[in-house]
């Protein structure tokens, strides 16, 4: 008796299955043996009726037999990678054929088993399969709700800040982001603003942190003429350009007492007196601030104004850092990538494509400089590369921050940092001659000068899978 299936993180069935061969009773057994997991299974007899088949309906998974009658199972998986290479190929075996399955292998089959079956290899693999295919096909489902132009939101707590901003948008409340330098803050801010009801409106940003007391002041709330030197004519500020529309504040821990005391004062009346004049103005705007730095410990430590503080938190959203969102790395380095091609390459010329061990480097590594970091690497990289593929080595991050010194920050002795600098190296060059040998074990191992079982050894212990090389 078979065991029930297991608790899994996706419903397999919404997996669908196709077995392929000409022996009835085999197609039988996989289909009985397949469906205990709850996928979908159908069965063609033949080559040409699984091709007519996968013409009219989608498959996930095809095992199919490699000797047939008509057309075999070699030929059979040459169509399905031309025509459906997303599809997942397993191919069935006999003794005698297992060199011939390994082929397969390096020609785009994920798998083979060999006859006799073990139920238990067949139920393990179609289970790991589902789950890669499942969770691909919600991240895609995902990214399809809540990307946009410009934002990437696949990971959990970057859809919470986008509902946030759903949640927020339509109000007139002050909102304050918070979150490490090269998160995106601006970026949420605009997103706010062209979600609410006045995104026909303007949307004015400064950062308070490049301008003095007296230069942000004159920004803000304009001057008349003769106000200082150079004052030439009456000018405008920020608060009265924007006009019914948003102000954001960037970095607005950066501010002096004293002016946080003139922000308060504009909060709490909506009036502003320019330099220089000697009436007030009233002013209509949205207002987003900003912060790299907790300005609720500031007001535990005084050096931020506590009645400020909650004028302008009203509403607070947080950005988490980039390495605790890593499930959105791979789509933001492929927008990134777009747009530094669509910025450095001419219009009909052919850019590379991130190889998958490129990737993996990226979603291991802990991005100090967060998203903008990200988008730097990816600039660099394109430029650098001179292939089709991106590879690890393009990407400039071995001798990075996070090797040299994140790394040595979180080591608690000489042999310890040692060991995790030959992990490292031992990871970007492996996964580098894997992607040079397109995932073939055999000829990565002699490139690397090592056998096949000390490199599948190596692999074993940093847990580097096969599949993340993945065929291009």
């Amino acid at each position: 008796m078979l065991n029930p299936q297991p608790a899994h993180p996706f419903d397999l069935r919404e997996l669908n299955v196709l077995v392929v061969d000409d022996q009835e009773d085999v197609c039988r057994g996989l289909k009985r043996l397949i469906g205990t997991l709850g996928c979908e299974v159908q069965t063609c007899l033949s080559g040409e009726e699984a091709l007519a088949r996968m013409q009219k309906e989608d498959f996930d998974i095809v095992f199919t037999d490699i000797k047939m009658k008509g057309m075999s199972g070699v030929e059979l998986l040459h169509k399905i990678h031309q025509n459906w290479s997303n599809v997942e190929v397993v191919m069935i075996t006999g003794h005698g054929t297992i060199e011939q399955a390994v082929s397969c292998l390096q020609n785009g089959a994920s798998h083979f088993i060999t006859k006799p079956f073990d139920n238990s290899e067949i139920l393990s693999f179609v289970e790991r399969a589902g789950y890669k295919i499942l969770s691909a096909r919600q991240a895609q489902r995902i990214s399809n709700k809540f990307r946009n132009r410009d934002i990437i939101a696949i990971d959990k707590s970057m859809r919470q800040v986008l509902e946030l901003v759903d949640q927020v948008a339509p109000s007139k409340v002050p909102v304050l982001i918070e979150g490490p330098s090269g998160t995106g803050k601006e970026l949420i801010a605009r997103e706010i603003h062209q979600r609410s009801a006045v995104r026909d409106k303007p949307f004015v940003a400064i950062n308070c942190i490049a301008l003095p007391d007296s230069l942000l002041e004159s920004e803000l709330f304009g001057y008349k003429k003769g106000a200082f030197t150079g004052a030439h004519k009456d000018t405008k500020g920020l608060f009265e350009q924007v006009n019914g529309g948003t102000l954001f504040l960037d970095e607005v821990a950066s501010m002096s007492p004293l002016f946080q005391g003139k922000l308060l004062r504009v909060l709490q009346e909506k009036v502003i007196r320019p330099l220089g004049g000697n009436e007030t103005v009233r002013v209509n705007f949205r207002l987003i601030t900003a912060s790299n730095r907790n300005l609720e410990e500031m007001v535990r430590r005084g050096e931020f104004r506590e009645d400020l503080f909650y004028r302008l938190q009203v509403m607070k959203i947080t950005l988490p850092p980039l390495k605790e969102r890593k499930a959105c790395i791979p789509a933001l380095a492929e927008y990134f990538l777009e747009q530094a091609a669509q910025e450095f390459l001419g219009e009909d010329e052919p850019h590379p494509r991130l190889s998958p061990a490129a990737i993996q480097v990226l979603k291991n590594y802990d991005w100090p400089g967060n998203v903008r970091e990200l988008e730097n690497t990816i600039q660099r990289a394109l430029i650098v590369c001179r292939g089709d593929k991106i590879l690890p080595s393009h990407l400039g991050l071995s001798g990075s921050a996070r090797n040299e010194t994140s790394l040595f920050q979180e080591i608690t002795s000489y042999e310890e940092g040692k060991q995790k600098a030959i992990e490292n190296f031992q990871r970007t060059y492996i996964l580098n001659a894997l992607q040079r040998t397109n995932g073939n074990i055999s000829r990565a191992a002699e490139l690397c000068g090592l056998t096949r079982a000390a490199l599948q050894r190596i692999m074993k212990k940093l847990q580097i899978e096969r599949d993340t090389i993945g065929k291009e």
